[in-house]
């Protein structure tokens, strides 16, 4: 179809990135562009995101549920406590990708997710506060894959301050790839059937103070 697009089996346009897979159409259809006030799921987003720097998406989609009985559903309260033989038991664990410095990272990120909940009363808090204008956009998307993913100047805001904050694996294009998951932005494009319907649930979501 061209531009980004691709039919699906049950004759709706969507973006092209899910190949039309089962799992991934399924998370394109469902979950991508949907405004999410949750700190967990908010937690989990960015820290698989983290996670999946080198990889593909999908690779990660298909571990969550074992990332996700490993980090405790990732109740961040819960992963602050982990210590050295908590990591070990995730380098053991085949369900999950086993990356020293990335697990490390997640115990890391949790103890600072604490932080900032107690400055700001909420993660949602913090990260809705960093909402783009719709305006801004990336130069360049690789819609085919969303492997190469985009900056912008408000990611590379973000990632500047949660680096100083002391987070980890919180790159620019990190964020960026984090904020078109949890609805911060809507990327869907023009032609995808989920856009109205994404742009609709952010205008009327409530964004969090």
């Amino acid at each position: 179809m061209g531009d980004g697009l691709i039919a699906g089996a049950d004759g709706l346009v969507r973006c092209a990135w899910h190949g039309n897979q089962d799992d991934y159409l399924a998370y394109h259809d469902r979950e991508w562009g949907r405004p999410v006030a949750d700190d967990i799921r908010l937690f989990e987003k960015i820290c698989l995101e983290g996670f999946q720097s080198g990889l593909s998406w999908l690779t990660i989609l298909r571990k969550r549920e074992n990332f996700r009985a490993a980090f405790a559903g990732f109740d961040f309260e819960t992963v602050s406590e982990f210590g050295p033989d908590d990591v070990e038991r995730m380098l053991g664990d085949a369900g999950i990708v086993r990356h020293r410095g990335k697990i490390e990272s997640t115990i890391n990120n949790a103890r600072r997710a604490l932080e900032l909940r107690k400055e700001y009363g909420s993660l949602a808090a913090y990260f809705w506060s960093h909402e783009p204008s719709q305006d801004e956009r990336p130069a360049v998307i690789d819609w085919p894959t969303l492997t190469a993913m985009p900056k912008t100047e408000t990611s590379t805001r973000v990632s500047k301050d949660l680096k100083k904050r002391g987070w980890s694996f919180v790159g620019p294009t990190t964020v960026y790839a984090f904020m078109q998951a949890m609805g911060l932005v809507n990327d869907h494009l023009e032609g995808c059937y989920c856009r109205e319907e994404v742009e609709a649930e952010r205008a009327a979501f409530t964004r969090p103070t």
